[in-house]
């Protein structure tokens, strides 16, 4: 590849076998617009695929087999809708404005598809290699475009006409296709990455489960409470700089960013916060259903008084004890204590949180298990770090392989 920062009407980074400048040129020139099919509900479940914005928004690029709805349509009213390889689908209607036109492309050869009416084709009626066109729609430039066109649009809507208006630049047909090819292998790779993560976390969702499964049914194993092992912190300190002001979410214990801290809406100067120090298993009653419970790994911070938390005895090795506590098994079982009249405020008590009864084996076997754990939790998050750095790249050539 070559940089080039001074010609006009050229990327700044390309292939070096290209020299010829890109042809600035409206998609209606390339694509004939149609909204989509809006049928009874009585016609949807049965008969002939139709791609819906989450079509759009799921996958790399549309096939036939990927597409998850269907829709029981006449022969003629499917010519209509038809959606062939090629053609490019716009989502028509978004919940946020930076969504609005959010585009993808349809590559099955053999099996033509119909779309549905919050989807707008592109009928293709020039030639174009339609995975360049799809990276194309994604760059700063193209999106910019997008969402001004639908800025006036009542409830974040985009029509036929805007679309039409876009103008963008292109290249050769053969230098859209090397830059297709590009783009797709670095596609691919995130794919294979995504798969990795996910098996990762499979293989550990699974052996945690199979591990408590078989501790609970251990009958070599005494049945202790949680309050054996469990002791309520009730420590309290107003906000006077001694401890970092903290918040509890599904992600863990964390200090407040100046984004979410609204304390300067209490008028109370000696408000009273918990206070939680590292290692302590946190929870919040409210939010169980939730999965707002954790280890504080963080350290020592105050937070809302809403918020459990409970020291742990030395007899039990604190990794181990949140891997238990976090098991989505366990959650389920720890919530039939809810108690309230309203599902957003049904709580668990710490009261009943402590009632709670289990086995736990031997401290040596608590220790063995949560390194295994933890072992793979450092390789499912080094591989985490490997695919934003796959994503990084793809955004760096989004940005500089495109005018």
């Amino acid at each position: 590849m070559k940089s080039d920062k001074t010609t006009p009407n050229v990327p700044t980074l390309r292939f070096q076998e290209f020299t010829n400048p890109w042809t600035l040129m409206p998609l209606k020139k390339l694509l004939c617009f149609q909204n989509g099919i809006n049928a009874d509900s009585a016609k949807y479940g049965k008969g002939v695929k139709f791609i819906s914005v989450s079509d759009i928004l799921n996958n790399q690029y549309i096939t036939y087999d990927c597409i998850k709805g269907m829709i029981d349509i006449d022969k003629k009213t499917k010519e209509r809708f038809l959606v062939e390889y090629g053609d490019i689908l716009f989502q028509r209607s978004s919940e946020t404005f930076e969504d609005i036109g959010r585009a993808n492309v349809y590559l099955d050869k053999e099996h033509p598809a119909t779309f549905g009416g919050f989807v707008i084709r592109g009928k293709k009626i020039s030639e174009y290699n339609p995975m360049f066109f799809r990276y194309l729609l994604c760059t700063p430039n193209a999106r910019k475009q997008t969402v001004r066109m639908g800025a006036g649009a009542q409830h974040y809507n985009i029509g036929q006409d805007g679309l039409g208006k876009i103008s963008l630049y292109f290249p050769t047909i053969q230098e859209q296709q090397k830059i297709a090819g590009f783009l797709s292998a670095i596609d691919d790779r995130i794919s294979v990455q995504n798969k990795i993560i996910e098996d990762l976390k499979i293989l550990k969702k699974e052996l945690c489960n199979d591990h408590f499964k078989s501790v609970l049914h251990d009958a070599s194993l005494r049945y202790i409470t949680l309050k054996e092992i469990l002791t309520e912190r009730k420590e309290y300190c107003s906000k006077d700089g001694t401890y970092t002001h903290g918040t509890l979410s599904k992600e863990g214990v964390a200090p407040k960013t100046e984004r979410y801290d609204r304390d300067f809406l209490v008028k109370n100067e000696d408000k009273q916060y918990k206070v939680t120090h590292l290692n302590d298993i946190c929870y919040n009653p409210a939010n169980l259903k939730f999965g707002v419970i954790c280890r504080n790994t963080y350290g020592d911070l105050i937070f809302s008084p809403i918020y459990v938390t409970f020291e742990i005895s030395d007899n039990v090795y604190p990794a181990y004890i949140e891997l238990f506590l976090t098991n989505p098994n366990f959650i389920g079982r720890i919530r039939r204590y809810e108690q309230g009249t309203v599902y957003e405020r049904m709580a668990v008590s710490p009261e009943d949180f402590l009632s709670y009864e289990t086995h736990i084996p031997a401290y040596e076997e608590q220790v063995e298990f949560a390194n295994e754990m933890q072992r793979i939790q450092r390789k499912i998050e080094l591989e985490t770090a490997f695919l934003s750095s796959l994503q990084n790249q793809r955004r760096f050539f989004l940005n500089a392989m495109f005018i």
